[in-house]
This record gives C-alpha cells, structure tokens and sequence, in this order.
C-alpha cells in the first residue's frame, strides 16, 4: 500500500489520498498531527509527502510513526520549502524549517538523543535542492547544480543571497 499525505486536491492513483480536509475528498480523512496513524505495521511501501510536513508541529512523532508503518526498505519522498526561501516565511500555517541536514538528526550519533531513535531509522538516499518553482523552476537548469555542489558550502555561505525555494529528500526506512 502507498500513502500521498496532505493531498490536498492533488490524488495521485495507486496512493491512499489523506488529508485533514473533508472538502478535497480524500480516500482518508485524517489529521497528521494525531499519531498513531491508522495503519498497520509494516503495511506502506511508499509514502509521498509534498508541502505538507512545514505545517506540522507533531513531525519527530510522525516520522517514528512512518517508520512503524512502513516495511523495511520502504521509500518516503519528501517535497518542503527550503529554510531560506521568501514563502517560508510569508505563510503563517509554517511551523518548521528544513534543510539538507534535517534528516540526519534519525541517524544513531548525529543528535539522535535530540528525536529519540536508537538506531538509524533512515537511509538518506536523495537530499536535492531545488532553486526555483513554478515559473522560477527554468533557471533550474542551471542554478541546481551548483546550489547542490556541496550542501554545506551552500547553507553556510549563499543560501541567504541566493535563496532557494524547495528541496526534495528521499528515504529509505531501515529495520
């Protein structure tokens, strides 16, 4: 089973459509701030989440949740606003900022206390910053090369010049 979280009116098929909103009709109607989801363990193959995890106060809570759900090997693909971006800060529902090293806080030894996992709970496959979206997403082809030269680099030096507006994580739950 897969699960699109936060939909929105966006239904992917193939996919569980949840949102918290009964208007957008989803196949589930369900707020990602009450854990635990109702889903049994190891039963998701696939989670998409697409805007949806700046808006959640409960996300550390959720991700454990996730990994509960998901069979070992499971891939979770994650759209946010990148910490730096003009809109994160305009939209008054974001409770929360991502980078390209917000998941390692799941990995055992990287301030894994902080989150409370005992063991690496993710793979980090894919970190990718995107420079623009929508009508901005054209100069993508040649800015998101060099923003993802070296991720670090970027966030320390330049990400407050030439700030970017998404970027994209892939997981894979470990077990």
């Amino acid at each position: 089973m897969k699960l699109h979280l936060g939909c929105g009116i966006d239904k992917k098929a193939g996919y569980v459509n949840i949102d918290r909103s009964d208007q957008v009709n989803p196949d589930l109607v369900w707020d990602l701030e009450e854990t635990p989801l109702p889903f049994e363990d190891n039963s998701i193959t696939e989670v998409v989440a697409n805007h949806v995890f700046e808006h959640l106060y409960n996300f550390v809570p959720l991700m454990h949740d996730l990994r509960r759900i998901c069979v070992p090997g499971a891939k979770i693909k994650i759209k946010v606003p990148f910490y730096s971006t003009w809109g994160q800060y305009n939209d008054p529902t974001h409770v929360r900022f991502f980078s390209p090293f917000t998941f390692n806080y799941f990995q055992k030894g990287n301030y894994s206390h902080e989150v409370e996992c005992k063991d690496n709970m993710f793979k980090i496959n894919k970190v990718k910053i995107n420079f623009g979206i929508g009508r901005a997403s054209k100069l993508n082809w040649i800015m998101n090369p060099i923003i993802n030269l070296h991720h670090a680099f970027y966030c320390r030096f330049a990400a407050w010049i030439i700030p970017s507006s998404e970027i994209e994580f892939e997981l894979e739950v470990l077990k």
